[in-house]
């Protein structure tokens, strides 16, 4: 079993069963050298407060060298990132110790040979410093051919759409961070201004806005899954906060926030 395979399997097995852990499954050499070597950093930066261990720092950075140019973007995608944040925050509860709760991982992936004595693979525990939003919000892509395979949310708004640059009259209207430019099915499901996503610093949450109105039961409708029940954005000024875990559908294209 190769990587993507593995990853796919495991992703599979999370999302079918969000509340179990997944069932071990014998990965590749080379994903049990990277998880050895993430789950040893994060013990060599824990030290004991009040009886337990502490792990302070908010994200683990991954660096790989050397990645051939077919395999950099199993190593860039959401489901390995996923695999990593889930074996380290599982191993850290397991030992019931205190961290982050917006503790991630960070991957860096660079092609073509490694410069002479220089190691293919790093582990970095750090700080989140930042002088935007402080935040490892993220919308992946699920369904449809996106642009982008995922966008980071750190903007107080983020606009999501069908087309890069929506133009009215001649003009640059808007430009949506995500964008679905593709002639699939799906993708023409897709608005050219279906919604936007805000942050308000004063609670802390994402909300999802509908930017389009839409026939009722309209296959363009903007909605929310939530622990299997779908729940329709109406196009209002309140908007609809999101959730950990929540699927984000735009007509047919589906992506998941992850926070």
């Amino acid at each position: 079993m190769n990587v993507n395979e593995f990853l796919e399997k495991w992703g599979k097995t999370l999302f079918e069963s969000p509340l179990a852990r997944p069932a071990p499954i014998e990965s590749p050499p080379e994903l049990a050298e990277i998880r050895l070597a993430v789950l040893d950093e994060v013990r060599r930066n824990c030290y004991r407060a009040g009886g337990r261990k502490v792990f302070p720092y908010e994200v683990l950075r991954v660096s790989m060298r050397g990645v051939e140019e077919a395999r950099a973007g199993v190593f860039r995608s959401g489901y390995f990132r996923q695999y990593l944040e889930h074996e380290i925050q599982g191993g850290l509860r397991a030992e019931n110790a205190r961290f982050p709760e917006r503790l991630s991982v960070e991957v860096e992936v660079t092609t073509g040979l490694p410069l002479r004595g220089e190691p293919w693979l790093t582990v970095a525990a750090e700080s989140r410093q930042s002088s935007g939003i402080e935040t490892t919000a993220r919308l992946v892509v699920r369904q449809g051919e996106a642009a982008a395979p995922e966008l980071t949310l750190d903007k107080p708004r983020s606009y999501l759409g069908r087309e890069v640059e929506v133009y009215v009259k001649g003009g640059i209207h808007r430009r949506n961070d995500l964008a679905f430019p593709g002639e699939s099915d799906i993708n023409r499901s897709v608005s050219r201004e279906h919604a936007h996503v805000e942050y308000n610093r004063a609670t802390g949450e994402y909300r999802l806005f509908n930017d389009r109105c839409y026939a009722r039961g309209s296959d363009c409708a903007t909605r929310i899954v939530r622990n299997g029940v779908s729940v329709e954005v109406h196009r209002d000024s309140r908007g609809a906060r999101l959730e950990p875990g929540d699927e984000i559908h735009l007509g047919r294209a589906v992506l998941l926030f992850e926070r």
